[in-house]
């Protein structure tokens, strides 16, 4: 049977009511258009996961009046059978190998317009080439408008970021209870994405195997090293679910086949304050509580234990549609929490040359505080590998 039976799913209509807050935004903005090329910003108001080409696609979207999916006429059927597509949400406007695309985009606007927000990662070459189509418009970000609306998830998301969260713990605990001594760290990380695929991830996105001394780089590529016994792995994995993403990090320990060779008191030591810093800023989760703040209170847990300097990071990242979107758990962030903001909490320690530690879960906030959308363990697993 397939995975994909009873996932969660956002509802076709649910676009309708993404693209109308967007439009009130929009105008609330004072801009004339949202032009938003491909991307997750395209999927949060189409549904659409159009393919990434030279090829200019489009979303036209005025304050009042029709919406335009501009799309290179091979795309249009795809196009045409997306969510807002085959909902009649867009007006699918194809455009043919010799046109002008962007000055398409252009036409589709009633007037020339005084301002338009494009898509943040809307590739260079179209922002000129509307640039050069628009003289005289001002050009800004559509972060400004649809910001707020896709850092607040709805429950059909937070269904969504929870699967995917529960599949991938899944895939922690067969991992971490290997086998893993004697193989390569490249060899672990692809078991790692088969196994996200067989649990329902869409893909396996990545799969960080970070053993001994690799474990205190937080963003360590695997290679050919062999894991041994005596050392530590950080498994940070992750990858999208129905479109919606798991990242999740376990630390742990290769005692080997006898359990000749434990933890070291140190090890234990920064394990400990990296757990207690994880569950002191999740205790804090609420709405209202600020990013800045969730990141003070788990470095000070740190910083209190003696390792300050060796927490690298800033303590989280928002999750969604994108691994890492807004907003940032990191000290001078002047964002707030909200029900429905979904994010990282990941402290680490790393210890240069010898090891490291990161414990990361993904967090929905409730009304009522931290909804963990993860369930593995935060207490060391000692195994045998």
């Amino acid at each position: 049977m397939s995975l994909t039976v009873g996932r969660p799913s956002v509802p076709a209509q649910r676009y309708a009511d993404r693209l109308g807050r967007a439009r009130v935004a929009l105008a609330a903005n004072g801009a004339d258009a949202l032009l938003i090329g491909v991307g997750s910003d395209l999927v949060y108001l189409t549904g659409y996961v159009a393919m990434p080409l030279e090829r200019l696609t489009m979303l036209v979207l005025p304050p009042t009046g029709s919406a335009t999916l501009v799309a290179p006429r091979l795309e249009a059927m795809a196009a045409a059978i997306s969510p807002a597509g085959s909902t009649d949400l867009v007006e699918i406007v194809p455009w043919d190998e010799t046109d002008d695309a962007h000055a398409l985009v252009a036409d589709r606007l009633r007037s020339r317009p005084s301002r338009v927000l494009v898509g943040d990662k809307l590739w260079a070459m179209h922002v000129l080439g509307l640039q050069a189509a628009m003289p005289g418009t001002a050009f800004g970000l559509a972060t400004d408008v649809l910001r707020t609306l896709r850092t607040r998830k709805d429950a059909d998301e937070v269904a969504l970021l929870r699967a995917a969260a529960r599949a991938a713990d899944r895939v922690v605990m067969a991992i971490a209870h290997g086998p893993l001594i004697g193989r390569t760290e490249a060899d672990v990380s692809q078991e790692i994405a088969d196994r996200l695929r067989d649990e329902g991830h869409d893909f396996g996105e990545f799969g960080i195997v970070a053993s001994g001394p690799n474990a205190a780089s937080p963003h360590h590529s695997p290679a050919d090293r062999r894991i041994e016994a005596g050392e530590p792995v950080v498994l940070d994995l992750g990858g999208p679910l129905g479109g919606y993403k798991s990242d999740t990090t376990r630390t742990v320990w290769l005692a080997g086949p006898d359990g000749s060779k434990p933890p070291d008191p140190e090890f234990l030591r920064i394990y400990d304050l990296v757990k207690r810093a994880n569950e002191a800023a999740e205790a804090a989760v609420r709405p209202g509580a600020s990013c800045a703040e969730l990141d003070g209170i788990a470095r000070r847990v740190i910083t209190d234990g003696g390792y300050g300097p060796q927490f690298l990071h800033r303590l989280g990242h928002g999750i969604g549609l994108e691994t890492h979107e807004e907003p940032y758990l990191v000290a001078g962030s002047p964002d707030k929490l909200a029900e429905g903001t979904t994010f990282s909490v990941e402290p680490g320690i790393y210890l240069e040359g010898r090891y490291g530690v990161r414990i990361e879960d993904i967090v929905a906030c409730g009304a009522g505080g931290a909804d963990v959308l993860n369930e593995t363990t935060h207490e060391l697993m000692v195994v045998t590998g």
